[in-house]
């Protein structure tokens, strides 16, 4: 594992540089991170009533403290789980107040991803006051443009080894009174430098650990089936990459909190997958989870999911699915012949693997063992996937889909979802 640690952290740096500053006990360089960026900060964090909370602050303080730096106003709680846009609203309206010069983003994957949304907001809600505008890609450049606006420099500072949103233009935004999540991919969102502690991991539950792990899986995994050939070159050792080394660790890293070594390697593997989403874009899995936003966490969702769509994706990318499978197999999640199976075949025996590993961390493998679960999510979720703001995940299927294959074709594969019966999928032509 030292020699994928090393070649992960290489990867790390052709992405970031010295943007970026990772590893174990590395959260007092915050201020000096912070610092190229302006020396008037507003904090924007979680951690309010948690118990690790109080110490994350003080930690906070010191490192600002530390570089000369000067807060804006008292820290600015961080948004809630799954970043509802409520939130979103009060954290621009605080930053609005405190006018800072940079914005320092702590949290997990939705505080971040809130914070993200809350400074564009916060930057063009006088001339765009409604939030629907923003989703879809590439939308906050537009109107930066238009506006011949900048945003502010944003330093995002992950806390929980997942979704990288510390290193990614993606904000994802929840409307609570539809249970639907929408989602802001803009470059304009990139943090202008990011620093994560994995160190800081060690109080994740093991079931938000779990839920991290198979996000990040679920970024490289879906990443890797979707690019074309001609970018294999670019980003196929990196999809690998982290893929494995999350598979390899992740039961550790949930057995024993305090495991620094698993944590560290969980940690670079998720980091390389918001690498991979930068390269590439998540696509079937990260389209449907977005509709059970209400009854299982995303990582959880995408992980669920992944099987399924591995099986519908089959026939496309046998190199690929060989390669995947390869992983599973040497940690010994399969004992299927994988070079002897082709197509859909092959399919099923790493969707196998897969819901094995699953199962073995304790996960949900079929929509059906998920409490409150109704046939309304999948109805929801078709007609998410028909929403032109959410377009880009159905381009970035390694099978050609649009909106008239959603029903028939995507309908047989929530429904294998549903039942845990793989038989149900139906396999669309290469050709079409």
């Amino acid at each position: 594992m030292e020699a994928q640690k090393k070649r992960a952290e290489t990867w790390l740096y052709e992405f970031k540089g010295d943007r970026y500053i990772h590893g174990l006990d590395c959260y007092s360089r915050l201020g000096e991170l912070t610092a190229k960026f302006g020396t008037r900060v507003s904090v924007v964090i979680s951690g309010s009533g948690k118990p690790w909370g109080p110490t994350l602050h003080a930690e906070t303080r010191a490192a600002l403290a530390a570089a000369s730096l000067e807060c804006a106003g008292d820290f600015i709680p961080g948004v809630r789980p799954n970043a509802p846009r409520e939130d979103v609203f009060r954290v621009a309206a605080e930053l609005a107040d405190q006018a800072p010069e940079v914005i320092v983003a702590v949290g997990g994957g939705s505080g971040i991803d809130g914070t993200k949304a809350a400074v564009a907001y916060w930057a063009l809600r006088d001339e765009y006051p409604e939030i629907d505008p923003y989703f879809g890609v590439g939308q906050v450049s537009f109107m930066l443009g238009e506006t011949g606006r900048n945003l502010p420099p944003l330093v995002g500072v992950q806390l929980a080894a997942g979704s990288a949103a510390h290193l990614t233009k993606y904000a994802n935004i929840t409307d609570l009174e539809t249970g639907q999540k929408l989602l802001m991919i803009d470059e304009a969102l990139v943090p202008s430098a990011s620093l994560f502690d994995y160190t800081k991991t060690v109080t994740m539950s093991k079931d938000f650990t779990m839920d991290g792990g198979l996000d990040g899986i679920s970024h490289a995994l879906e990443v890797y089936y979707g690019l074309p050939e001609a970018r294999l070159p670019q980003a196929e050792e990196l999809c690998l990459l982290a893929i494995e080394m999350i598979a390899a660790k992740l039961p550790a890293a949930c057995a024993d909190p305090e495991d620094r070594d698993a944590r560290e390697a969980v940690g670079l593997g998720t980091d390389l997958g918001g690498h991979a989403i930068m390269v590439g874009g998540t696509n079937g899995a990260h389209l449907t989870s977005f509709s059970l936003v209400d009854i299982l966490s995303h990582g959880r969702a995408c992980a669920l999911m992944n099987p399924y769509y591995t099986v519908f994706f089959a026939p496309a990318i046998e190199d690929k699915l060989r390669k995947v499978g390869a992983i599973y197999q040497r940690l010994g999640y399969t004992t299927a012949k994988l070079d002897a199976l082709t197509g859909r075949e092959l399919g099923v025996a790493v969707a196998e693997a897969m819901v094995t590993f699953s199962q073995r961390l304790g996960f949900p493998v079929t929509l059906d063992e998920v409490p409150l679960f109704t046939p309304e999510h999948i109805a929801r979720a078709l007609d998410a996937a028909k929403n032109p703001a959410l377009e880009s995940k159905l381009r970035n299927m390694p099978i050609p889909m649009s909106a008239e294959h959603i029903d028939d074709y995507m309908g047989s594969v929530l429904e294998a979802a549903r039942t845990g019966d793989f038989s149900i999928i139906r396999n669309m032509p290469l050709e079409a």
